[in-house]
């Protein structure tokens, strides 16, 4: 890769390491993503329902079968 130099405001600077952050990747990586989206028209990726409750995976304990054991609708929405 070619290394490129840019400066900007110090608001879009923080943007940037936030957004960076949030999604897991390089300052670089979404600085190149957003570049080539722009060049190519396209819209920003959209994030999966994975991505945005990405924090919350795994965050409880539960029965390992809670999702596909009918038991646990027995009397759901009576």
């Amino acid at each position: 890769m070619v290394p490129v130099s840019l400066k900007m405001p110090a608001r879009l600077a923080a943007q940037v390491r936030a957004a960076a952050r949030e999604r897991g990747l390089s300052k670089s990586a979404l600085i190149r993503e957003a570049i080539e989206s722009y060049l190519i028209g396209n819209a920003p990726p959209v994030p999966s329902a994975l991505d945005l409750a990405a924090d919350l995976v795994g965050a409880w304990e539960g029965p390992p079968d809670l999702s596909t054991n009918p038991k646990y609708m027995e009397g759901f929405g009576e």
